[in-house]
């Protein structure tokens, strides 16, 4: 199977990184193929109509990772340069690695706004990416102050290695001075253009999903299903709910095509079900978290065909209403996340995986649920059936930019996957749970390295100035 790759370039204008927003610049579409076999890819930028995007050119460097150790930096500078007139400077930096063809771009900081003295935020680097695994490797680290017009001032450069930085920081911090050859040649008594400080830099191991996963991490799926009244009445054809002779509706087509993957990654293959927005007997009153089994105590249901019997069973029995409500259910999966959290081990993570014909009520209450649940080992993804207006499901998709609360507070990190299901109803079943767990991988992953749990089972990590080479495992829902 050929693995096609699109690369797409966008100036960003906006403070939230938008793309909406952004202006489209050139895209290049090639092969995996391609880039490995070239090693280093260049081809010319073109539009959308496969017209030529001025003279823009991109290139793509590719190298296999067969190490899976990554370096952690704390960063800061001391007295830089001034190069702003009316301010002072807005630094960033650049790493980079020795290779045949030159020095190869690794990594770019944040820009810190007008200051002489900043403090980047924590950062990771692949090892491999840094120095190709030879703590030895020369590294060279440029100092720049940001322009708008991305013609940026060079501040100062300086020329270390991987153990320098390591050895020198494990006493108190590392301190390099940045130095600018042209001022050097020019200023005399010049002795640098200020200092950069390395607090840390320690090599740890990078876990994958599957080190988690085979490491003891359990991943707790739960369904919600939406019964609103907006569905339609489930004895009419017209319905989401109506189940055809064939025994199908696009809510079963769901649960089977991505319960059938999920149900692999689940332990005890035990999966809690629950509706919403309905009226349920006995007292009819509307409820926006009932259990599919009508039991409360014992939610769970037997496999995914176990939530399939509920879901038949369920269906005669409530009167579809409203509203529909997603915050109730995201805050109840999210009192079990905050529980698991406070082991302070990567034991447990949460799926919820919500079924919706696309009307939602609390937007503003989702939002808060969304945020406050980004701080928690918990993901949600959005099926949507039907083919009604996602426009607000793709807002809650943070892929576009920072989820925000009501009251302003950002999501820490983006939780949220929405997949409409129409898009995928006439293709392999296959193809819909790929592109509905895509991101739990990495969401799983960064949620329990920015805390620095490893899998409960574990090696301890890998020495800081060992050189050697591990071979990294297979990710799973690629």
């Amino acid at each position: 199977m050929v693995q096609k790759l699109k690369f797409e370039v966008y100036d960003i204008d906006s403070g939230n990184h938008s793309l909406q927003e952004a202006d489209f610049l050139g895209e290049l579409e090639c092969t995996l193929g391609q880039v490995v076999s070239s090693k280093k890819l260049s081809r010319p930028l073109v539009m959308k109509d496969k017209s030529p995007a001025g003279k823009g050119t991109i290139t793509v460097c590719a190298e296999e990772r067969t190490d899976n150790r990554v370096v952690e930096f704390e960063v800061s500078g001391r007295k830089l340069d001034k190069k702003d007139f009316f301010g002072k400077s807005d630094p960033f930096l650049e790493f980079y690695k020795q290779a045949e063809s030159g020095w190869q771009l690794t990594h770019r900081t944040e820009v810190v706004k007008n200051n002489l003295n900043p403090i980047w935020r924590p950062f990771r680097i692949p090892l491999q990416s840094l120095c190709g695994g030879d703590v030895e490797k020369s590294i060279k680290i440029d100092c720049y102050d940001y322009n708008n017009s991305g013609s940026h001032d060079f501040i100062g450069s300086f020329v270390t290695t991987l153990s320098q930085m390591q050895q020198a920081s494990q006493t108190y911090a590392a301190e390099f001075e940045c130095i600018n050859s042209k001022k050097k040649q020019k200023k005399k008594g010049y002795k640098n253009s200020g200092v950069i400080i390395v607090k840390q830099c320690k090599t740890v191991k990078d876990y994958t999903f599957l080190d988690y996963i085979m490491g003891g991490c359990q991943i707790n799926f739960t369904i919600a299903i939406d019964f609103t009244g907006s569905n339609g009445d489930p004895s009419s054809p017209q319905s989401l709910h109506y189940i055809n002779p064939g025994g199908y509706n696009e809510y079963l087509a769901a649960i089977w095509a991505v319960g059938n993957v999920i149900q692999d990654y689940d332990s005890d293959k035990m999966f809690p079900a629950f509706g919403f927005g309905a009226k349920i007997p006995p007292s009819w009153q509307v409820c926006h978290e009932f259990p599919i089994n009508f039991n409360p105590s014992d939610p769970f249901c037997a496999g995914i065909e176990g939530v399939v019997q509920a879901y038949h069973h369920c269906l005669p029995q409530v009167k579809l209403y409203g509203p529909t409500n997603f915050s109730p259910i995201i805050n109840h999966v999210a009192h079990f996340g905050r529980q698991a959290m406070q082991q302070e081990t990567a034991m447990q993570y949460y799926v919820l995986l919500i079924i919706t014909d696309g009307v939602i009520t609390d937007m503003d209450e989702t939002r808060s649920a969304i945020v406050n649940a980004s701080r928690l080992p918990m993901s949600v993804i959005i099926v949507g059936v039907g083919g009604a207006d996602f426009s607000a499901m793709e807002f809650l998709d943070g892929d576009d930019g920072i989820l925000r609360s009501a009251a302003g507070e950002a999501a820490m990190r983006d939780i949220v996957q929405f997949v409409p299901f129409r898009q995928f109803q006439n293709g392999p079943s296959e193809m819909l749970a790929q592109s509905v767990l895509a991101e739990v991988p990495d969401q799983v992953v960064s949620f329990f390295s920015t805390r620095r749990l490893k899998p409960p089972r574990s090696d301890e990590p890998l020495p800081g100035l060992s050189a050697s080479t591990h071979p990294h495992p297979p990710t799973l829902l690629q």
